[in-house]
């Protein structure tokens, strides 16, 4: 495995966006390069190729760079977050790590897989977070006759989504086999509460005092089944600014403003590939996705082409919102490439 980019540290004379996010102009070469980008991405009607694209932000050297919103959205509008949330509980998870009170190597406090003869039982966080669990799940966001997704975001599930999630048999050994799957990330809210010793409302302060609140990101709106466990498979809702915040925590190695949130290594975490079949486009590190905007990049992914991208080679965030349907995905993935290329 070749060696991690290094993360950036935050230039000299830079303020941290805690409250609000400094600002410079893009190179002139990056500008030429971006507004055709962006004039295509914004154009009425949206073009066919990328769907509806509701926000757009460039963060370079921890300035905003390049910003722009779809008629009637502006920088407070939040935005749903889809899986991007996986991110955002992986950096939770992070929190309890750096306090102690998780071990992600070892066996996952799931409390459906405590038979003294149950597999899963053996199921470590780490494997969760790396998408390894080997737990059958069909993650699948249109067909809801077989979508396992769709039954616990919205059907059967939905009052509980990680008992729903954790009620699947295995399918493959633990950590032989890498399969996506939201019902996974659950489980690990879940976990990441129990470690706690606290759940919906105490769990939403944590997410608050402990990471929202020291970034800056009060627009944050995490939601909660009736169960109290943070649905960290998808939906935390945020402007663009805070999106970017978020990727500032994790470009900086999970440091902000002088103080550690994240634990030594964290991020690089995030980044370290865990092994994907061929078939997939791009990589996968623990609840992070690789490769988007090129080699070294790192993203937090979500449905409909919700983006958060990272480019330490740039010290580069890029943000993006909007609608775009499934058969789009591929085509907005190669233009957020495009856009990273426009800085190269």
């Amino acid at each position: 495995m070749s060696a991690l980019p290094p993360l950036p540290a935050q230039p000299a004379g830079v303020p941290w966006p805690t409250t609000g996010w400094p600002e410079a102009r893009p190179g002139a070469a990056a500008a030429a390069k971006l507004a055709p980008l962006l004039d295509l991405a914004f154009s009425d009607p949206a073009p066919a190729s990328l769907g509806e694209t509701h926000a757009f932000l460039a963060v370079q050297g921890g300035r905003i760079v390049a910003e722009r919103y779809w008629t009637g959205i502006g920088p407070e509008s939040t935005h749903h977050s889809w899986s991007q949330a996986k991110s955002m509980t992986h950096a939770l998870v992070g929190i309890l790590v750096r306090e102690g009170k998780l071990d992600i190597h070892a066996p996952a406090d799931v409390p459906e897989w405590q038979g003294a003869d149950d597999p899963r039982r053996a199921i470590t966080l780490d494997q969760l977070l790396r998408m390894s669990s080997g737990l059958k799940f069909t993650e699948d966001y249109v067909d809801a006759g077989v979508s396992d997704v769709i039954e616990m975001l919205f059907g059967a599930g939905k009052d509980d989504v990680a008992d729903f999630a954790a009620r699947f048999p295995l399918a493959h050994p633990p950590g032989r086999v890498w399969s996506y799957a939201s019902g996974t990330t659950n489980i690990v809210a879940r976990c990441a509460a129990r470690a706690l010793g606290a759940g919906g409302e105490a769990f939403r302060d944590f997410m608050f005092r402990e990471l929202f609140g020291p970034l800056g990101m009060r627009s944050a709106e995490p939601k909660f089944d009736a169960a109290g466990t943070f649905i960290g498979s998808s939906f935390c809702y945020c402007t663009v600014r805070d999106f970017a915040r978020f990727g500032l925590l994790y470009l900086r190695g999970g440091v902000w403003d002088g103080r550690r949130i994240l634990p030594d290594g964290w991020a690089d975490y995030a980044r370290t590939p865990t092994p994907v079949p061929p078939t997939e486009t791009y990589g996968y590190g623990a609840h992070w996705w690789l490769g988007m905007a090129g080699p070294g990049s790192f993203s937090a992914n979500g449905y409909e082409g919700q983006y958060t991208v990272l480019v330490p080679e740039l010290d580069l965030i890029l943000v993006r919102n909007g609608k775009s349907p499934l058969a789009q995905k591929d085509e907005v993935m190669r233009w957020m490439g495009k856009v990273a290329d426009a800085f190269r």
